[in-house]
């Protein structure tokens, strides 16, 4: 199927220069790699059960969300253990550590990737070990 995207010029030039490196034989090769590779990682997060633990990386615009940022994290502190934030000029970077059922943990990813001022969230779930 064709389909159309927006996608910023500079967004588009790292893409082009990224496949060709790893030499695919095309963008249209390329992009179905990356969105097979996306829903593999929605996939391995909506498949936890059960508790897990997890660090959720982020980052986003100070001045834009953090407020908002603040009150998600309050609304989930059932689940958030610790953070750590550090300042990248107008952009923060943010780990959050959690510990919880892999709904709550989801639903908190979830909340943080709406925000138009993250720019993106990255995951790492594991199930905790026997002895915690």
């Amino acid at each position: 199927m064709r389909t159309s995207l927006n996608v910023p010029d500079d967004l588009l030039s790292a893409f082009d220069e990224t496949w060709a490196a790893e030499g695919y034989e095309s963008r249209s090769r390329a992009v179905r790699e990356a969105m097979r590779e996306y829903v593999e990682r929605h996939a391995a997060l909506e498949d936890r059960e059960g508790e897990v633990v997890a660090a959720l990386v982020f980052d986003y615009d100070h001045h834009e969300v953090i407020e908002a940022l603040h009150s998600v994290q309050h609304d989930y502190q059932d689940v958030v253990q610790s953070t750590s934030h550090v300042h990248q000029g107008d952009w923060c970077l943010e780990t959050v550590y959690c510990r919880g059922p892999a709904e709550r943990v989801r639903e908190l990813v979830y909340r943080l990737r709406d925000f138009d001022g993250v720019g993106q969230v990255k995951t790492t779930t594991l199930a905790p070990a026997a002895t915690f």
